[in-house]
């Protein structure tokens, strides 16, 4: 169900994607409301889902991740025990950053985040194609982000 959002709303989550950690003194100011208005309008969003949450964003590659990559699996066979089977498999892999079920020639696609290719070696070999669940991995190593951006272009959600 879609939330009826009028334009505090819109400007209000605008302003917490570009900083999470602004006091409602701070958004209030930014939109024309009150401290307690933003309070209450807050409180009001994080209730209803569409603010999912707060997190810091940390950077991989200072930390010692120097390689994303792209991997698609297919998997060995099409069944609810070994999709069900598959996905147990990625919610423990905290390498896994993000992953998709998809239509076309691969049946998931995994955002994934590792330190270097030894370690990208070791998730592909010894815990994706060692799972019963697998039958085929791709990987493709990230050269350049071009973009990155966890945004909703909030313009287009009055529509």
């Amino acid at each position: 169900m879609q939330e009826i959002l009028d334009s505090f709303d819109l400007r209000l989550l605008a302003a917490l994607q570009d900083n999470g950690r602004l006091t409602n003194q701070e958004v209030g100011e930014r939109i024309g409301l009150s401290p307690s208005q933003c309070s209450r309008r807050r409180s009001a969003l994080e209730a209803s889902g569409l603010i999912r949450g707060y997190r810091a964003d940390l950077a991989a590659e200072a930390l010692g991740f120097g390689l994303l990559v792209f991997v698609n699996v297919t998997l060995a066979t099409h069944s609810r025990d070994n999709a069900r089977a598959f996905r147990d498999l990625v919610a423990g892999v905290d390498e896994v950053q993000e992953a998709y079920a998809l239509t076309g020639d691969a049946d998931y696609l995994l955002k994934i985040v590792v330190r270097d290719l030894k370690d990208l070696s070791i998730l592909v070999n010894d815990v994706l194609l060692a799972h019963d669940t697998v039958g085929r991995v791709r990987s493709s190593i990230v050269l350049d982000r071009l973009k990155e951006t966890v945004r909703l272009p909030l313009s287009k959600a009055s529509r």
